[in-house]
């Protein structure tokens, strides 16, 4: 097995290794591309590509593919061996240049909301060199990026490597006129921490909603749940140890830096999380985390649920993405340091994420709404829909005493004192956190906690990013022109307090009375649902801005309109239909045969006897009855809904009427059914429990 030092990154082309096999002239000239973007020589790229190819046979691969983001949600990949016919008969493996830069998938089978018609099949991968290859199986992936014929973004990776240059750019104007000269680019970077839920794999198969739709569509509550709080950081049960030990091992052979696990508040739910990478690694990284866990699961004989809410009642998963900023040369732009009052850096690049986070509230909505992050989003278990951020108290006194023109006194350091003389002594951090923010500063980096569980990181970095880009874009045009930088400088710190310190929330996120006042005083938006949010993408200020930026072209920005909004409709019909299937073939029956039972159950004992009365008997076969009854009607209510979405035209009319019947009486359809799962006998209901999901792996 080696040690972890000798497995970390053993199926990663990385640094160690290009600098190992690469002649020293081609090692320096990839360097020069990764780290500066110079163009890429045909001849360095066919020495990588050879160097790539040895080393991936080395190690027991056969193939190779362009491993890709298109707008799927999740990643692509075809499979080509490096096996050339030979002369003799044989064969000999080759891979050039030509086919490690560009590849060819069809473009017209992956979804592109317009921008291609079903006929116009030609589409290019692109070789990301910023992302190193890896070994997944017997084959070589090649992280890249997924362009139509026409040039058109059709994936996710390339708005992504857009919005970071955005970002750097902007912020290295902003560097100069503070006097540094020696930074030449500014990285986002993050590291997104991932909750999960694991169920026994038997028990999955034998729940169609899970296989389906990937979260339970119907279950009553078991006796306990999650109230005890005894699940959260208690002692991993060994089958989920075995797990997370063996999940370890592959992310680390692929260089992904898997460091803390957990087990989280739900029963049966957990958390991984990852020390920071750039953002694009990270989202290449989260993607490929994503699939192994699944794949790990099943080797474990359990199932590894990504789902926002995948059962009701119980805290749902979510993905909190760690967003920081700093330059090539280490220097992190949002550590306030001893003295934040006296950092203007810090303060204005502080500003900039406070203007971008008020500005395009809307936009970061936008890129955590799907059908299954509309059930988490404000349930007491995750940030509600309403944007808000969390600075602390230190820098919230700092920002108020700017905007009022008053001196600000740093508080003395606490010193925490448990009682306890053999205990350490140490200092209270200057800040709390804040679980119930959607956007809160957690000391030199803003953690985005709205995120759910199955999205990909990269849209809600995307919007980061260029937020901020715009933001530092707007502080540059006007500092660059300035008489007076410092005076200048001290005016727009102010001013960007004075405009957008509605943002800034402090409190319990989950208190009914913040949003009444976010919305009703401070005038903040309030999407509740996916269908709510996802039109005002196509607002003229987030269309501006994402086109100033070149993060984004009109047509690619309006196709990523369409196939949400469709991927949500989607979503939620695949869910529909899951429950009216289930209802009438598994649910009805079921209630009926224990019906029956119970009633031949009288009839037996009135046969011995006709003075016995089984009146609970009589009474719980009338309940039943009347359960499968409501049932009937509820399903076909739901069904004449489903029906209804035949007759619109618009995906936009699809989605309205999702949220405003669908959604509605898939909810009246569940109440009865649960409530007859808490009658019916064991023996009799079709499928597992929540008790059996939740409590079933040991």
């Amino acid at each position: 097995m080696g040690t972890v030092f000798e497995r970390f990154g053993s199926l990663v082309f990385d640094d160690r290794v290009m600098k190992a096999m690469l002649p020293a002239k081609v090692y320096n000239s990839l360097k020069k591309t990764i780290d500066d973007g110079a163009q890429l020589d045909i001849g360095v790229a066919n020495a990588v590509a050879n160097a790539m190819k040895d080393w991936a046979v080395k190690n027991g691969a056969t193939h190779y593919t362009h491993w890709f983001q298109p707008l799927t949600g999740i990643t692509a990949e075809k499979h080509d061996s490096f096996i050339t016919p030979a002369p003799d008969g044989g064969v000999i493996m080759e891979f050039s240049g030509k086919e490690l830069i560009k590849g060819e998938p069809d473009a017209s089978s992956f979804p592109s909301g317009g921008l291609r018609a079903t006929f116009e099949a030609r589409g290019y991968t692109a070789w990301d060199p910023t992302s190193y290859a890896f070994i997944k199986g017997k084959t070589l992936c090649i992280p890249t990026a997924f362009c139509s014929y026409g040039g058109e973004a059709l994936d996710k990776k390339t708005p992504l490597l857009r919005s970071m240059e955005a970002l750097s750019r902007e912020a290295i104007r902003i560097l100069r006129l503070f006097g540094n000269t020696t930074a030449k680019r500014v990285t986002s970077e993050v590291g997104p921490e991932h909750e999960y839920f694991l169920v026994d794999k038997e028990m999955y198969k034998n729940r169609r909603d899970l296989n389906f739709t990937g979260r339970t569509l119907f279950g009553a509550m078991p006796p306990k749940g999650q109230e005890m709080d005894d699940h959260y950081f208690g002692v991993i049960k060994p089958r989920v140890a075995a797990y997370m030990e063996d999940l370890n091992e592959e992310l680390w052979k692929l260089g992904i830096l898997a460091k803390t696990e957990h087990n989280e508040v739900a029963p049966a739910q957990h958390e991984l999380a990852p020390i920071y990478s750039t953002t694009n690694i990270a989202t290449d990284h989260n993607q490929l985390t994503m699939e192994i866990m699944q794949k790990v699961a099943s080797r474990h004989d359990l199932v590894c649920l990504l789902h926002e809410k995948p059962f009701a009642g119980v805290n749902g998963s979510g993905k909190h993405n760690n967003w920081s900023i700093s330059t090539d040369t280490g220097l992190r732009l949002l550590s306030p340091g001893e003295t934040p009052y006296e950092n203007a850096q810090f303060l204005l690049f502080l500003c900039a994420v406070i203007k971008a986070v008020d500005d395009y509230q809307d936009l970061l909505r936008i890129t955590v709404a799907t059908a299954g992050n509309d059930h988490r989003l404000g349930a007491n278990e995750a940030p509600p829909a309403v944007v808000s951020m969390f600075l602390g108290d230190e820098l919230t006194a700092i920002l108020d005493a700017i905007e009022n023109d008053k001196p600000y006194t740093a508080a003395e350091k606490t010193q925490m004192k448990l009682g306890v003389d053999v205990l350490p002594k140490f200092n209270r951090d200057a800040t709390d956190r804040n679980r119930t923010s959607p956007f809160a500063f957690t000391g030199n980096k803003f953690e985005f906690r709205m995120l759910g569980s199955s999205n990909s990181i990269a849209c809600a970095n995307i919007m980061l990013n260029s937020a901020v880009a715009e933001s530092l874009r707007i502080y540059a045009d006007t500092l660059e022109g300035a008489e007076d930088f410092e005076t200048a400088l001290h005016d727009m710190i102010k001013e960007t307090i004075k405009d957008h310190k509605r943002i800034i929330f402090n409190g319990n996120g989950y208190d009914d009375a913040w949003i009444k006042e976010a919305t009703e005083v401070r005038g903040l938006m309030n999407y509740r649902t996916t269908a709510d949010c996802l039109p005002h993408l196509m607002d003229k200020k987030n269309v501006d801005m994402l086109l100033g930026l070149g993060v984004y072209t009109e047509p690619e920005l309006r196709s990523r309109y369409e196939i949400t909004l469709d991927n949500y409709c989607k979503a939620v019909l695949i869910e529909a239909n899951t429950m009216v299937q289930m209802a009438r073939t598994e649910i009805s029956p079921a209630i009926q045969n224990y019906a029956l039972a119970v009633a031949k159950s009288v009839k037996t004992k009135r046969a011995v006897d006709d003075s016995i009365k089984c009146d609970y008997e009589s009474g719980l076969v009338k309940k039943l009855t009347d359960l499968v009854d409501e049932i009937a009607v509820k399903t076909d209510a739901l069904e004449k809904a489903i029906i209804r979405l035949k007759g619109v035209d618009t995906v936009g009319e699809e989605a309205d009427l999702i949220r405003d019947s669908i959604l509605e009486k898939m909810s009246e359809l569940r109440i009865p059914c649960d409530e007859a799962e808490t009658l019916t006998a064991r023996e009799y209901w079709p499928f597992p429990t929540y008790g059996d999901l939740l409590f079933g792996v040991r």
